[in-house]
């Protein structure tokens, strides 16, 4: 399940693609994104050591994306806030740890079935960018205009 920080990271992340031509300060993009300005900062802090965002300080100072948003996949965002995107352990490609009480981690039913899940999961996010999310978001808002 995405987490909150994570929901308010991509957030947080396509108001940044949308007005990319400019670095924004964390109160407009927390107004805009509908985020807590306050959660909004440790997420920029996460998000900007992850390689997501630049940000710098002083009068011309504010956060924008560190690269190009068609260059940065929803997958490896929400893997930097969230961590692995198999639903368990045993099923992960980067963290595995097998479960305490499997007695045969190869013959696991449901290990492969979980392992099966995580492949829908990082076919979907890894072949969706930012621009692409960013691009969505803006015609459902002009939809809705």
């Amino acid at each position: 399940m995405l987490t909150k920080k994570a929901k308010y990271a991509l957030r947080a992340l396509v108001v940044l693609a949308q007005d990319h031509d400019r670095a924004l300060r964390a109160r407009e993009v927390a107004t805009r994104a509908r985020v807590p300005e306050k959660f909004l900062e440790a997420i920029l802090v996460t998000l900007r050591q992850a390689g997501f965002v630049d940000s710098r300080r002083g009068l011309l100072g504010g956060h924008a994306l560190a690269r190009p948003a068609d260059r940065i996949a929803v997958g490896d965002i929400i893997r930097a806030i969230d961590g692995p995107l198999a639903p368990l352990r045993c099923a992960s490609v980067t963290a595995y740890q097998p479960c305490a009480d499997c007695p045969d981690p190869e013959r696991c039913a449901l290990r492969g079935l979980m392992a099966d899940v995580r492949e829908a999961i990082s076919q979907v996010l890894d072949h969706q960018s930012l621009q692409q999310l960013a691009q969505r978001a803006q015609v459902l808002e002009a939809e809705l205009a």
